[in-house]
C-alpha cells in the first residue's frame, strides 16, 4: 500500500478514535474538533517515527510530548483546562493490544511470553508518561510568558 494512503488512513482513524473517546468522556462540543486534531497529530507522529525505525519507546515519547505541548498551547486559547485535550488525545497511544497479548499468554501459562509483553507495556506506558511530563513542565515554564502576552493583547 502506498505510504501516503497509509498516512491518510492512520490520520483518519486516529482522528475518529480520539473524537469518539471525547464524546464518551462528555468533552464540550466546541472542544471536540480540537481534541481530535491533537490526538491525530500525536498518533501520526508516533506512527511516522515508528515507520522510520525509531522504536516504540521513542515514538511514544515524542507522540505524548507533542500532545502535551499542543494541549498546553490550546488550553488558554480555547479557555478550557488542558486536561480536556490530554485524556482523549492520549488514548490512541495506549498499548491495548500488547496488554491483551500479555494477559492472553498469562492465561495460557506461557509466562516467558507474558513477561515479555508485560515488560513492553510497562516501558511504553513509562515513555508516554515521561513525554507527557516533560511537556507539562515546559508548559509551566512558558505559562508566565503566555499570560503576559494574553494580558498585553487584552490591553490593546
Amino acid at each position: 500500500m502506498n505510504i501516503f494512503l497509509q498516512l491518510l488512513v492512520q490520520a483518519g482513524f486516529s482522528y475518529l478514535a480520539t473524537l469518539t473517546f471525547g464524546v464518551i468522556l462528555n468533552i464540550p462540543r466546541r472542544n471536540l474538533n480540537t481534541c481530535a486534531w491533537i490526538g491525530m497529530i500525536g498518533w501520526v507522529s508516533y506512527w511516522g517515527l515508528w515507520q522510520l525505525g525509531t522504536g516504540k519507546l521513542i515514538a511514544n515519547l515524542v507522540g505524548a510530548f507533542l500532545i502535551g505541548i499542543i494541549s498546553v498551547i490550546m488550553g488558554p486559547i480555547k479557555k478550557t483546562p488542558t486536561l480536556l485535550f490530554n485524556i482523549p488525545a492520549l488514548v490512541p497511544l495506549v498499548p491495548g493490544a500488547t496488554a491483551f497479548e500479555a494477559v492472553r499468554y498469562l492465561v495460557l501459562g506461557r509466562l516467558d511470553m507474558a513477561s515479555s509483553y508485560l515488560l513492553t507495556v510497562l516501558m511504553v506506558i513509562s515513555a508516554i508518561s515521561v513525554g507527557f511530563m516533560i511537556a507539562q513542565m515546559l508548559g509551566e515554564l512558558v505559562k508566565p510568558v503566555q499570560l503576559k502576552y494574553i494580558a498585553k493583547k487584552k490591553q490593546s
